[in-house]
This record gives C-alpha cells, sequence and structure tokens, in this order.
C-alpha cells in the first residue's frame, strides 16, 4: 500500500525544533502521542510531546500545531509549560511502538520500524501507515535478521486494533476530551448494548452534554432507559430550555414523575418553559443569562462573563435590572456588550453604560419576529420581557438557529460522513 502524499513519518519528527508564532524555539519533539479508537476507526493523533531546553517534557495538542516541515514543526497559541503526564489510553509512537515485534497475516514476523500519520481535516491529524521490517531466521550465528521494509494499513497491526476488553475503558477516555457533539455521535453510531454500558459510566453532566446534541428522537429514547433518579440528575444538568423540550416529548406520567425529582429550583425553571409555544421567544429562551443591578461594577460584569459554564452566546451580555436578579426579574432596565466593558475602567458602575434603545422580545414573538431581530442588530443572545416589564429569558443564537433548520438536522448530522480537508 502506498503512502497518502499528506502523510508524514513520525521518526522524520524526532529531535525537530518547535518554533512558537514569534519564531523562537520552544524545545524539540520528542514524541508523538496517540490515542486507539473503536468502529473501525483509525488512532487518533492527540500531540506532541516536546522537550524543553530543561530536558522538562511538555505536550503540545496537535489543534496547535501549525505547520510540519521537514526541517521545524510550527506552533500557535500559549504553550502550556506543566510537565507531560501519560493517561492510560495513550501510546507513545517512538518510545512504545517503534521496534515492537508484530505477527502478519502472513504468519512472517515484523518489527514496526515507522508509523505515519496525516491530517483529516482541520487541525486533526491520524495514523494511516505502518512501515514494517521483516525478521527471518538464518542470520549469522543462528541470530535472526531483518529483512526487506514493508508498508502496510494500520489495521494490519494488533497493537493498534482494540479488543473487545479495551472498548469501555477506552471509549471513556476519549469522552473526557470530546466536545459534546462528538461524543453525541459516539453514542448515536454505537450498539445499544455498548450504548448502555457507556451511558452507565458517564457521569451526569457529561451524559447531559451529550443529550442536548442527539436527534430528538434518541433523547427520549436514551432518558427512558435510564431509572427515574438517574433520568431527573441528568435534566438538572442539561440547560433549562433543553431539558423543556425533551421533557415536552415525554409521556406526561413520565414527566411529571421526573419534574417531581428534581430539585425545585430546577424543576420550576423547566416548568416556566413548559408553557411557550416551541417555536416562540419563550420556548427557545433560557432563563438563565447573567443579570446583574444598576451599581454593579464593570469590574463584578466581567467576572460574571468569565464564567466557564456560559456559552460564548451568553457571555456576548449581561442585563440590567432592578432586584430581584433571577427571572423573572425586577423591571428590566436595558443590556451592557461585553465588548463595551472591556473599554471600560473596571471600577465604572454598568449603569452608565446601558443600551436601552434595543426594543426587546416578548415571550410569544413568533420564530419570523426571533429571526428578524437577531439579523437587524447583529446580535448572538437578545433579551426576552414580558408585560410587566420583567426579563424573563434570553434568547441565544444557537438555540434560534435549533429551531430554524430542518427538525431531522441533528440525525442527518450523525448520519453524514466526515468531511475530510485537505492540508498543503
Amino acid at each position: 500500500m502506498s503512502v497518502s502524499s499528506s502523510s508524514v513519518f513520525i521518526s522524520r519528527l524526532r529531535g525537530l525544533p518547535v518554533l512558537d508564532a514569534s519564531g523562537d524555539q520552544v524545545g524539540r519533539v520528542r514524541d508523538v502521542v496517540i490515542q486507539l479508537r473503536t468502529q473501525g476507526r483509525a488512532p487518533r493523533v492527540k500531540g506532541l510531546v516536546v522537550e524543553l531546553f530543561g530536558r522538562r517534557r511538555i505536550f503540545v495538542p496537535m489543534p496547535q500545531v501549525h505547520a510540519v516541515a521537514a526541517t521545524q514543526v510550527a506552533i500557535e497559541g500559549q504553550v502550556d509549560t506543566r510537565r507531560f503526564s501519560q493517561r492510560d489510553a495513550e501510546t507513545l509512537v517512538i518510545d512504545e511502538l517503534f521496534d515492537r515485534t508484530v505477527n502478519r497475516p502472513d504468519a512472517k514476523r515484523a518489527a514496526i520500524y515507522d508509523v505515519a500519520m496525516r491530517p483529516t481535516r482541520a487541525k486533526e491529524w491520524e495514523v494511516t501507515d505502518v512501515a514494517l521490517r521483516e525478521i527471518t531466521a538464518g542470520g549469522r550465528f543462528g541470530l535472526s535478521k531483518r529483512g526487506a521494509t514493508v508498508i502496510v494499513d494500520w489495521s494490519e497491526i494488533p497493537n493498534l486494533v482494540l479488543n473487545a476488553s479495551q472498548v469501555t475503558d477506552n471509549l471513556l477516555a476519549q469522552m473526557v476530551d470530546m466536545k459534546p457533539a462528538d461524543m453525541a455521535r459516539e453514542l448515536h453510531d454505537m450498539a445499544p448494548e455498548r450504548r448502555a454500558e457507556i451511558v452507565e459510566q458517564l457521569d451526569d453532566e457529561q451524559l447531559a452534554d451529550a443529550l442536548e446534541e442527539l436527534p430528538e428522537d434518541e433523547q427520549v429514547e436514551l432518558l427512558t432507559t435510564l431509572d427515574h433518579e438517574r433520568a431527573a440528575d441528568v435534566l438538572e444538568e442539561m440547560n433549562p430550555d433543553d431539558a423543556a423540550d425533551l421533557i415536552k416529548e415525554l409521556p406526561a406520567e413520565m414527566a411529571e414523575d421526573l419534574l417531581q425529582r428534581m430539585e425545585p429550583e430546577d424543576a420550576a425553571d423547566v416548568r416556566g418553559l413548559m408553557i411557550y409555544a416551541d417555536l416562540t421567544a419563550g420556548g427557545m429562551m433560557t432563563p438563565e443569562p447573567v443579570i446583574l443591578a444598576p451599581d454593579a461594577t464593570v469590574a463584578e460584569a466581567l467576572a460574571r462573563v468569565r464564567d466557564v459554564e456560559l456559552t460564548p452566546a451568553l457571555a456576548s451580555m449581561v442585563f440590567i435590572c432592578r432586584p430581584p436578579l433571577d427571572t423573572p426579574s425586577g423591571r428590566f432596565l436595558g443590556l451592557v456588550h461585553t465588548q463595551r466593558l472591556l473599554r471600560e475602567p473596571p471600577s465604572l458602575m454598568v449603569s452608565g453604560m446601558v443600551d436601552d434603545d434595543l426594543e426587546p422580545l416578548r415571550p410569544h414573538s413568533d420564530l419570523a419576529a426571533v429571526s428578524r431581530y437577531f439579523a437587524t442588530y447583529n446580535l448572538v443572545a437578545a433579551p426576552v420581557v414580558n408585560d410587566d416589564n420583567q426579563l424573563v429569558g434570553a434568547v441565544a443564537v444557537d438555540d434560534l438557529l435549533d429551531h430554524m433548520l430542518p427538525e431531522d438536522w441533528r440525525g442527518d448530522q450523525m448520519d453524514g460522513d466526515d468531511e475530510e480537508v485537505s492540508h498543503g
């Protein structure tokens, strides 16, 4: 088998200087970290082990690798200088695979001589081929001698193919680093028995994140396989608007039982959203935007939008209201864009920069009105205010898109092939 023209043999990376965005040398490539995957997928290249000048070894994720050339590797972004610590599900190509003896399908013995990797899509790489050097008997003094070098597909190497006992542990280890959409796709592709085994071992927050990315019918199917106490715990971890949408699809008796088992505050948020029709601002909004009192400072506002639990859309603005500051709030005064906060002194009060020119959405604003609102004002989040001028929530652009796209768009995304992007 010939090696793809865009493939890179890992032996050629060893010792190459690693340069940062300024062109300064950070260190040298010491090894490459890969992770085995299931369902016949090639091992993923997670990143490089780079040896600094003080001989400390650090990890550089592949998304930070900007270019791989014959004489150097260029990286971008901030370098994490913590000492590299190998995880159980990771394999070091040079230290652990090179020179390892394998038995080929034709019963010939060979040693791994090199491993090739290639980019598959933006900032992602995978193992493609393995170079083997055949070992033959008959050398001097009866010792083995090395024969010809052959290149084979990665799938022919037993050390790169998961056996049944490794699958569950490896999947769980992979999911630690996965984005929710990728985790959902993994669950979608699994056989029911394997999915049940994985779901049982995922923590509630991981499962909630993945559940939000699955097609609606699969969300219902998966949730109904859980015992009711676990299902309620998972719903508490979901965004209230997503939880409300899911509960609406459940049998009425089960839906009420789960709401009764949820924490009262979480259940109240969900019940408050369930009164609105799906294709309205009330049906799309989250009741948990960032709300501040008029006397809050810029420093306080910036601290709130730094919360890692916030989506980028909800972190784009803060809403200024009279107390109480939970929804439904006191009188809505207006909003402040995060960009504006970044330009002002930390001690300044947010009341001095409120944008009150935007007419807020109403809970019963329909999908067409909401989409026009976002397009008109170039927003990624928008306030929703009731007839008493109380803020009841905010619509984020991702929730708007969820309702504008065809109902089965998540299913189409799950079933579509990965699109590969060429790298020059």
